[in-house]
């Protein structure tokens, strides 16, 4: 008996499929992955966008549709249920019990006492056809059983086990190989996607962004408030005092042409202690 335990050997990597999966799987995903890149980024672009459509378009547009359709379907149904089928039901409960029920018993009951009887004795006359047709059929089916197969299964069973089945084992090895090829390159190609818009986002904003923002900030500011200093506030100045002139000088014409504004005349008014005072028009 051995006291000491021999270290487990790490198991070995099995390739079932042997050298022909091997050289069928590099070439495979590499072709997947660059035929899959450009599908997933438009598959990308697809479900942002019907994310948006159904948030803001459709859904509030299937809300609106739902209760179009519950004012123009569901109450007319629901008038109809209640004041037209519940009576034509009742209508029919009634006819069922005062018309076809009675009826039916006279059918029940002509059956039992005439056509049973009558039956019985049509199938005890054609019981003997019956059997000769029988065995007519059986005879053929067997015949037609025997043909099928010598023809026909026999034949489909042998290409079905020497060339289909084979066929059909390296049909699954490649698809299999393609469907995982597809998976890998389907989600690298979300790597790279992300990757890549990340990387545009970053240039985006270094080669645009970041020079716009300076200008701005070391350039056009320092120029804006040079210009709203020495041009701006300057020549709003000079316009107002030029209104001012302006005014002025209409003042003056105005008075030189009409002479001075009349002055209205005191009032005297008297109060009622006998005080007289002097107030102005206006």
């Amino acid at each position: 008996m051995d006291m000491q335990k021999r270290p487990q050997q790490p198991p070995q990597p099995q390739h079932p499929e042997g050298c022909l999966v091997v050289a069928i799987r590099i070439p495979v995903r590499i072709f997947v992955f660059l035929v899959v890149l450009p599908v997933r980024l438009l598959w990308d672009a697809f479900t942002a966008t019907a994310r948006f459509l159904w948030r803001y378009l459709l859904a509030p547009l299937g809300r609106a549709i739902g209760r179009i359709l519950h004012a123009l379907l569901v109450v007319p149904l629901i008038w109809l249920y209640r004041y037209l089928l519940t009576p034509l039901g009742h209508a029919l409960l009634w006819l069922h019990a005062r018309v076809l029920t009675p009826i039916g018993h006279a059918l029940v009951w002509l059956h039992a006492r005439v056509l049973t009887p009558i039956g019985h004795a049509v199938v005890w006359l054609l019981t003997p056809v019956a059997r000769a047709v029988e065995w007519v059929f059986r005879m053929l089916g067997t015949a037609l059983y025997w043909t099928v197969r010598v023809l026909l299964v026999l034949p489909a069973l042998a290409l079905w086990r020497w060339i289909l089945a084979p066929s059909g084992r390296l049909l699954g090895i490649v698809l299999r190989e393609i469907g995982e090829a597809l998976g890998h390159a389907w989600r690298a190609a979300g790597y790279v996607a992300r990757a890549a818009g990340r990387v545009l986002g970053t240039l985006f904003r270094w080669i645009f962004l970041e020079p716009a923002r300076r200008v701005y900030r070391t350039v056009l500011t320092p120029v804006g408030h040079l210009v709203r200093d020495l041009v701006l506030h300057p020549v709003a100045e000079a316009a107002r005092a030029i209104g001012r002139a302006v005014r002025q000088a209409r003042a003056d014409l105005r008075r030189a042409l009409f002479g001075e504004p009349r002055r209205p005349a005191p009032v005297e008014r008297r109060e009622p202690g006998g005080r007289d005072t002097r107030t102005l028009d206006g």
